[in-house]
C-alpha cells in the first residue's frame, strides 16, 4: 500500500512523526508511506488552498517533502507533483495536537486535508490526540493514538463504506480520547458534536510600538457535548469515529424550502 501522510502542525511536528510510525505499519513491508507536509503550521487554515499564489516545495529527504501551504496544498502537491506516476492509495492526516471534535471540525487543517483527498476520490482519514489532565503532562501526549492507530484504522479499512463513486465521497474524522493508551475503552461511532458554551473569540492585545492586535482564541475544550457525539465519547473514554462528507447541504431542510419557495 501506498500512503500519503500530511497534517497541520507542521513537518517537524512530534505527532505527524507518531502518525509515520502508524501509516508505516499499515502500509507493511512492502509499501511506501509519502511525507507532504507543511513548512510551518497551518492550524486553524481549514480547508483552504492557495489558489491565489504559488505554494514553494522542498525535498527534505527520501519520500519527505515540505510544502509552504496548507494541508490541502500538501494534498494536492503529493497527488499531482510528488506522486504523479502513483498516486496513494490512502491519505492520513495528523495526528494533531489536540482535538479536532465538535466545532473544530470546521476550523480544522487536519481535517481540510483529509477532506480534499475525498474530493480527489481517495481515501482519507483525519487523525486527533485529543489533550486533558490525564495525558498531557505523559512522557508521550500522543500515548493513545500511537497505541491504538494502526487498530482504528484497520477497522476502517476492513469493516467501514467508503462510499466508492460518490460525487462526494467519506472520510473519516477520528480523535483519541484524553487518557494514557491504556485507559482507552475502544471506539465508538459518533455524530459531530456541539459545545453550546464556548466558541472562538478574539483577546486585543499591545505591541510595545503601541499598535493593537489581536489574537484569536478558543474556549474550554472539556465543556459536555450531546451523548453519542464526538467530543462526549472521547471525554468518556472513548476514541471517535466520524463519517464526513465535504457536502454542506442541509438535506433535511430541502423538503420544507421547496414548500415555502414553490
Amino acid at each position: 500500500m501506498r500512503i500519503l501522510i500530511t497534517n497541520d502542525d507542521g513537518i517537524n511536528a512530534p505527532g505527524l512523526a507518531v502518525l509515520h510510525d502508524i501509516a508505516s505499519e499499515i502500509a507493511g513491508p512492502d509499501g511506501e508511506v509519502w511525507t507532504v507536509a507543511p513548512a510551518f503550521e497551518q492550524s486553524g487554515v481549514g480547508h483552504c488552498i492557495s489558489y491565489s499564489h504559488p505554494t514553494m516545495i522542498a525535498e527534505l529527504g527520501e519520500r519527505r517533502f515540505a510544502a509552504e501551504g496548507s494541508p490541502a496544498d500538501c494534498v494536492l502537491a503529493g497527488i499531482y507533483d510528488v506522486m504523479v506516476n502513483a498516486r496513494p492509495d490512502l491519505v492520513l492526516s495528523g495526528v494533531n495536537r489536540g482535538n479536532n471534535a465538535a466545532e473544530n471540525t470546521l476550523y480544522s487543517g487536519t481535517v481540510g486535508g483529509a477532506m480534499e483527498a475525498a474530493l480527489q476520490g481517495l481515501p482519507a482519514i483525519a487523525l486527533s490526540q485529543f489533550y486533558g489532565p490525564a495525558n498531557a503532562s505523559l512522557p508521550n501526549p500522543f500515548e493513545a493514538a500511537a497505541g491504538h492507530g494502526v487498530a482504528t484504522i484497520r477497522a476502517l479499512l476492513d469493516r467501514a463504506h467508503w462510499d466508492n463513486g460518490a460525487d462526494y465521497r467519506l472520510f473519516y474524522n477520528v480523535n483519541f480520547p484524553p487518557v494514557p493508551s491504556a485507559e482507552v475503552k475502544g471506539m465508538r461511532a459518533t455524530t459531530q458534536g456541539y459545545r453550546a458554551n464556548t466558541s472562538f473569540s478574539v483577546e486585543p492585545t499591545h505591541s510595545p510600538a503601541g499598535r493593537r492586535f489581536l489574537w484569536v482564541k478558543g474556549g474550554a475544550q472539556h465543556e459536555p457535548t450531546a451523548p453519542g457525539t464526538d467530543a462526549a465519547a472521547n471525554l468518556d473514554g472513548y476514541i471517535s469515529v466520524t463519517p464526513m462528507r465535504a457536502d454542506l447541504t442541509a438535506h433535511d431542510h430541502i423538503t420544507a424550502l421547496k414548500e415555502a419557495l414553490e
